[in-house]
Order: C-alpha cells, then structure tokens, then sequence
C-alpha cells in the first residue's frame, strides 16, 4: 500500500512513476489510483499526512517531505532522497519571511511577534533554539498576504523566491531545507518481500531522476581523430567505442548532461564526426 502525495506534486509523482516504468492512473475526483502492477495497491492523501499514515501502517511506504517527517515527529524508515518538484529540481527551503519595509533583520527582532505558518512545530522549535519568545499561528493557506496585516511574519516554502519577491517579502532566515523522500513503515521493512519491493521502487525511481538531465550521444568517428576527443567527451564511466564495416571509422555512444551537448557538436563536428543522434533517456541505473 503506498501513500501518493495530493496536491502540488501529484502531476510530477505521476510522471516520475510513468518514466520509472509504473502507470498510474485516475480520474478528476478519485483519490484511489490505478497502477499496473497487481502487487502495488495506493492512496491520493496530503503530504503533510503521509508520514503518519505510514508511521501508522495503514501504508508501507510512501512519498512525503522531509519537513512533514519532521512537523509530524514520525518514527519511519527513510529509505532514500528523491529530490523533485512541481517547478525545479532543487531543495526546498522553509525561510521566516517578513514586508520588504518590515524593521524586522534577524530571528532575534521576532520576539513577541505574531507568525502564521502552515509548518507550527518545526518553527516554535526553531524559535526556541535561538531564545525567541513569539507567537506561531497555524496558517490554512495564502500565508504570504497575511504580512504585515494580521500577522508580523510567516514561514513559508520556496524553491526559487520569485513568489516571495511578488508580493514584496523579504527573507530573514532559513529554518529547514527539504525534499521529498521515500519512507517506510518499520514493520514493512522487516517483511523480506515488501523491504524488496520497496528497495526496487527506490531503485527505478531515483534512476528515473538520474536520467532527467542527460542524454544518450552517438556518433560515427574517423578512428584517427578518436585520440582527440575521447578524453575530453564526457560519459558516466568511459564511452562506448566500436568497430565500423570501414576500418578507418568507429561509431562513439555515450551520456552527457544535456546542457553540455551544444558545446560538445562544435567539437566533435571539427574532428570529423558525423551522423551525431541525441536521444532522451527514461533511466540511467549505475
């Protein structure tokens, strides 16, 4: 039984699943997926509740943040990072933010404050590491038009700030960063066929993430230009050479990082190279 996050990654963890090999679908309404794969059964839920469910058992495993873990105080199995978004895929942050004229600079300027936040428990912790006395409200949404009206500060996520530029909020620090990650209930890690199961699905998806970024290069090479390119082409161990029907040719494939192909052509187009194919990848497994 495996915990599907609703929401803002719901569309992401469906096209993750879909490259890692697994379809999943379901209607507008339905919170219960359908997955081809008779030994996966799942549940559309929100990610700041999968943790518990999972710590819960009523699912083996799922995908939730870091931050939920941490919010919900959950006693699970981290089984591995799976660093996606709906927009990017970086970290996220959860940073105490206030109007871009607050007088508020540091933590330490927050005491006696008022802060609405949808992540409660991490922040009053964070607060009373760094000895600030302030009042954290639960926030049900739209935090970011709470300031400076009915509330001094938030804290709020972001991947890459530009929400929080738009409407006019500064940062004044870090508290978390996080990202999603796959989880397990302890009890179904013990159980040998579901600590499989689950260690294969961490394999396919991360190799899915793996593969997001690169390309597949190929090309055919004079074989007496291969000495000047194939230590400068890049590859995940060495490329692939092999032999043509024409002695004086190879045929070169390998892995790139798909940012680098325009400044690799150049190069291998200079030394002679010819019917250069980039190709997308769906996984990369090491």
């Amino acid at each position: 039984m495996f915990g599907l996050p609703k929401g803002s990654l719901e569309e992401s963890t469906i096209a993750l699943f879909g490259k890692a090999g697994w379809k999943i679908t379901k209607s507008s309404r339905s919170y219960k997926p359908s997955i081809d794969d008779p030994e996966l059964d799942g549940r559309f839920v929100r990610a700041q509740e999968i943790s518990r469910y999972v710590e819960q058992g009523f699912f083996d495993c799922g995908l939730t943040g870091y931050d939920w873990i941490i919010e919900n105080g959950s006693d699970v199995v981290e089984v591995c990072d799976l660093i996606y978004s709906k927009a990017t895929a970086l970290k996220s942050r959860w940073v105490l933010c206030v109007k871009e004229d607050s007088p508020v600079k540091t933590v330490k300027d927050l005491e006696g404050k008022r802060i609405a936040t949808e992540l409660v428990n991490v922040t009053k912790k964070y607060l009373a590491d760094n000895g600030v006395n302030a009042q954290v409200e639960f926030s049900w949404g739209a935090t970011e038009v709470k300031v400076p009206d009915l509330v001094d500060a938030i804290a709020d996520i972001t991947e890459t700030g530009s929400s929080l530029r738009a409407n006019n909020l500064r940062i004044v620090d870090t508290m978390l960063y996080t990202n999603t990650k796959l989880i397990a209930n302890k009890a179904a890690w013990e159980n040998p066929e579901k600590r499989a199961k689950i260690e294969n699905i961490a394999m396919l998806l991360r190799s899915a993430l793996d593969a997001a970024s690169k390309v597949g290069l190929k090309l055919n090479l004079p074989k007496a230009n291969l000495s000047k390119i194939i230590s400068s082409l890049p590859a995940l161990r060495k490329p692939t050479v092999s032999p043509l029907s024409d002695p004086a040719w190879v045929a070169v494939e390998t892995i790139v990082e798909e940012k680098t192909v325009r400044e690799i052509v150049p190069t291998l187009k200079a030394n002679g190279a010819e019917g250069i194919v980039e190709y997308p990848l769906n996984k990369i497994i090491a």
